[in-house]
């Protein structure tokens, strides 16, 4: 043990409050005309829930009036957890200390060193690749270990992925881009020599041999998180750091055929990592794309190759979240339009830009739209929308402030006058509704893990409870993450900690789902830590650019 480091239930007495930077609130047009500005390293002493902004600018202003829309810190619970104020002091879940014995068991050894956490500490099934270090398993497990003062085992893994980046990648004969990142990596020892090895997959193990989109995005916004918890640049100023960031921008920023400033990808290259017909431009990617942009606009150097960078950057940015605030969001006033819209339109003035069809509208999302809320729908392509409600890539689009604040409370709404159907008697569904009979076997083609209300095809995954937390902070909606944590802990614990949940309202323990499952571990201590200290927010959330293009309606000129 350190010498003045206390541990008490696997938990480090440590200053709870991440170090917070202002360099997320630079005007994006005004990036390419400002140099590189010193770290500012703030205590946090206040924070506004409804205002992000006030988490970056004002760190020292405000009292607090009550807990729904003020935060301060205060000493430390009994487990030392970060505090709770006096409104909303209690003692720690009994899960809490269970969860970081669990969560350390996970870790992975590399020379010594901790370099990520196993997906699942499961000896009761076959290990398969779940005895592997996955790069987006990794992300919550990396943001309890900030949360908890723990900065070297995220370092390493840093350091570590960044090196397999370097390596040739080749799925049978066929070279990968220079820029992938893993999608996970195994570390092998050898006793008798006492030697590690580490074997890293992009892809050409994979079930579906699809090389990881995610991993990279994820990658760079891990980065960004630790800069802001550690106050560390020498990381991210790294020649090296700088060249990995560069590497990752080239492969999504590339121009090609492609009219859309948004990503096109495979099915099977993000969490959803089978085939659950996502081909296109799956919102998941789009707003992990967006968040990763605008975290690299902070990580790169102002040099020659960083500026050339994030003048690409911007671009993209201003195109991206116009493309997606209009053709991707979808409330009951839009529902109506597209249920008017004409076919055959041709010219700039076309109103149905993609021609969708009204008849491919879904019955299920005639009664499913609320009158208030709205939603980022899965998909956009030419005749296709994919009406599926997709958690991950909705509750990135709040934390990345792809959507407008207005945007984000309609989320928020949506989820809670659907909250049996979106959260059930166990948080969160992954996507809604589940795809079944004949769509069923032509989308996934007839996959066995895949059936209706299972896995990714609408199961529910206990890991989603942290991105809902943030979210819920970020707009200033604590009481819905409390409703979601209270849910959590009536059973994963003693459920033993499962993968995902089947059901309409998931109640049953999914059917090959991984018991001690480590991100169904690590996001319920992110939720737990973000909800008792808001301020830990900092790390994983932007604040809106002010001088993002405003949202233009859709029978707009696509050219203005």
């Amino acid at each position: 043990m350190d010498h003045g480091v206390k541990e008490m239930g696997g938990i480090r007495k440590v200053d709870s409050h991440c170090s917070l930077t202002e360099i997320d609130d630079y005007d994006l047009s005004k990036l390419l005309d400002k140099p590189p500005r010193p770290l500012n390293i703030e205590r946090q002493r206040s924070f506004d829930e409804r205002s992000l902004s006030e988490l970056s600018i004002g760190l020292n202003r405000g009292s607090v009036e009550n807990f729904e829309t003020m935060y301060s810190p205060g000493g430390r619970s009994f487990l030392d957890t970060p505090a709770s104020s006096t409104r909303n002091s209690f003692e720690p879940h009994p899960m809490v200390a269970e969860a970081w014995d669990a969560l350390r068991r996970s870790l992975v050894f590399y020379r010594g060193q901790p370099v990520g956490t196993i997906a699942a500490h499961d000896h009761t099934e076959e290990a398969l690749n779940y005895d592997q270090v996955f790069v987006r398993d990794f992300v919550p497990s990396a943001l309890a270990f900030l949360m908890n003062g723990e900065h070297d085992i995220v370092k390493n893994f840093l350091l570590k992925t960044l090196h397999l980046q370097g390596w040739e990648k080749k799925v049978d004969r066929f070279k990968l881009g220079e820029g992938v990142m893993p999608a996970s990596f195994k570390v092998l020892h050898d006793p008798a020599r006492n030697t590690d090895t580490i074997i890293a997959d992009f892809g050409e193990t994979a079930i579906g041999r699809v090389a990881p989109v995610d991993s990279g995005f994820w990658w760079i916004i891990l980065l960004r998180a630790y800069t802001k918890s550690t106050g560390d640049l020498t990381l991210s100023e790294s020649s090296d750091f700088q060249k990995g960031i560069r590497l990752i921008l080239s492969l999504c920023l590339s121009e090609g055929y492609d009219t859309f400033p948004t990503l096109l990808c495979a099915d099977g290259c993000s969490m959803i990592d089978r085939r659950m017909g996502v081909y296109g431009y799956p919102i998941e990617i789009q707003a992990l794309f967006f968040m990763a942009l605008r975290c690299a606009c902070s990580l790169l150097k102002h040099d020659a190759e960083g500026k050339e960078f994030i003048e690409r950057i911007v671009k993209r940015l201003h195109a991206l979240s116009y493309h997606m605030r209009s053709y991707f969001w979808l409330d009951f006033q839009q529902l109506n339009d597209i249920y008017r819209y004409k076919t055959e339109e041709y010219s700039h003035t076309a109103v149905n830009k993609f021609n969708v069809i009204p008849d491919s509208i879904p019955e299920w999302l005639f009664d499913f739209m609320p009158t208030r809320g709205g939603y980022f729908i899965g998909n956009v392509s030419p005749a296709r929308m994919d009406f599926r409600w997709f958690a991950l890539g909705n509750c990135v689009a709040i934390l990345s402030s792809l959507a407008t604040p207005e945007q984000s409370m309609a989320i928020m709404d949506l989820i809670e006058s659907r909250w049996e159907e979106l959260v059930g008697e166990m948080p969160l569904k992954i996507c809604y509704p589940a795809i079944e009979s004949h769509e069923w076997r032509i989308v996934t083609g007839c996959d066995p893990k895949n059936t209706r209300w299972s896995y990714h095809n609408g199961g529910s995954w206990p890991v989603l409870l942290w991105l809902l937390t943030a979210a819920c902070i970020k707009t200033g909606r604590p009481q819905i993450a409390r409703r979601a944590i209270d849910l959590i802990e009536s059973r994963l614990l003693k459920d033993s900690w499962p993968e995902y949940y089947d059901g309409t309202l998931g109640r049953y323990i999914g059917k090959q789902a991984r018991k001690y499952q480590t991100w169904s571990i690590a996001g319920y201590l992110v939720a737990k830590m973000m909800l008792e200290d808001p301020s830990h927010l900092g790390m994983i959330s932007l604040e809106e650019d002010k001088q993002m293009k405003p949202l233009i309606k859709r029978s707009t000129s696509w050219t203005c």
